[in-house]
């Protein structure tokens, strides 16, 4: 992708002392509902009132957005605040309509970034366009598809790009309504890093209790802004309810949040760092997922050889794996003593699991 620096532009051209900040209800629910979010969210470090106009529903029956009217409620919102306003597009039909609606910035949401066909037709809808567009991460872990996605546009003349990670979908349950898998967004930064990246926290989430350390992660990883779901009632909220906060919480999150201002080269070094640390973090997270997922593997295997009254060594299978993961792991510059430490305590482990199955 050519002349990537120019996906930023939007960004510095706006002089934020702080990431960007986009906030608002998860959908505009009614016109009063959208200005006084707006009026709260005004002495706030939120420049962008976010709000689904269209809101895509994994089933039909729930609310889907109030459509085209609440384009209005977000343009007398924008007048009495001096806010951007944002909402996301999903076909050509909700493009034109938020053009003519003269709607700052436009994002497209994880349903529609999965389809090529679609980021196309949307992509020729907004060629030309200097208006900012943010690409979600499409639902599945896939970071080509999300690439694909910002070149389509890319290659429609938008040059105004960024994107925007809001977690990946998943059947296992976990914490998180939406794994962050914060591997990919961090291999796509390292690929493009002058491509804006920030975090849709409240997607993530699912509850209104972690935004602040998902939030606080992604500062530590270089991200340039947050995308939170703002409510001035949030238990009351038609969609989403749990993720939302109030524009007060909101506030109170970016003052506690640590963001680095200093300049120099001492400082400069300690951020660095401190950014190679954090995405360290995050991998050894998730070794310790992947290894906890091992294990349970391994209770089922106990279990399996249990009832067929099998002994819980077996060597040969053993062996093939050592050797397997030594040749692997030449190809990841590992050495193959710091691979045999690393497997034979695996090893050891899983073999005390299956010990614990079958004495039990």
């Amino acid at each position: 992708m050519e002349n990537k620096k120019e996906l930023r532009n939007w960004l510095n051209d706006m002089n934020l002392n702080h990431p960007l900040v986009i906030a608002g209800p998860c959908s505009a629910e009614t016109e009063e509902q959208v200005v006084k979010i707006a009026h709260q969210l005004k002495d706030t470090d939120a420049t962008v009132l976010r709000a689904g106009i269209w809101k895509p529903r994994t089933r039909p029956g729930n609310f889907e957005g109030v459509g085209a009217l609440g384009l209005k409620w977000l343009q007398r919102a924008r007048e009495e605040t001096g806010m951007m306003i944002t909402t996301e597009v999903a076909n050509p039909a909700h493009v034109d309509l938020a053009q003519k609606h003269d709607v700052d910035i436009l994002w497209i949401g994880a349903r529609t970034t999965v389809s090529p066909f679609i980021v196309q037709e949307i992509a020729e809808a907004l060629r030309g366009t200097d208006k900012p567009v943010l690409i979600k991460n499409p639902v599945n872990p896939d970071l080509g598809l999300w690439l694909g996605a910002v070149e389509r546009f890319h290659k429609s003349g938008i040059k105004n790009l960024g994107v925007i990670h809001r977690g990946f979908s998943t059947y296992e349950k976990t914490r998180y309504r939406n794994n962050p898998e914060w591997q990919i967004p961090i291999d796509l930064q390292n690929r493009f890093p002058d491509l804006p990246l920030i975090l849709d926290p409240s997607h993530i989430a699912g509850n209104r209790d972690i935004i602040f350390d998902l939030c606080q992660t992604a500062l530590d990883l270089n991200y340039d802004g947050l995308m939170i779901e703002t409510h001035h009632d949030p238990e009351n909220a038609w969609s989403d309810a749990a993720q939302q906060i109030t524009p007060k919480t909101l506030d109170q999150i970016t003052i506690d949040l640590r963001i680095r201002k200093e300049e120099g080269d001492a400082v400069e070094f300690r951020n660095r760092l401190s950014t190679l640390r954090t995405k360290i973090d995050v991998v050894d997270h998730k070794l310790l997922e992947i290894l906890g997922k091992r294990m349970k593997i391994s209770d089922e295997i106990g279990q399996l050889k249990k009832e067929n009254n099998v002994a819980i060594l077996q060597t040969k299978r053993w062996n093939e794996i050592l050797g397997k993961m030594i040749l692997e792991g030449e190809d990841q510059k590992l050495s193959e003593e710091f691979i045999l430490r690393i497997f034979k305590a695996i090893h050891q482990e899983s073999i005390n699991h299956q010990k614990k199955v079958i004495s039990s």
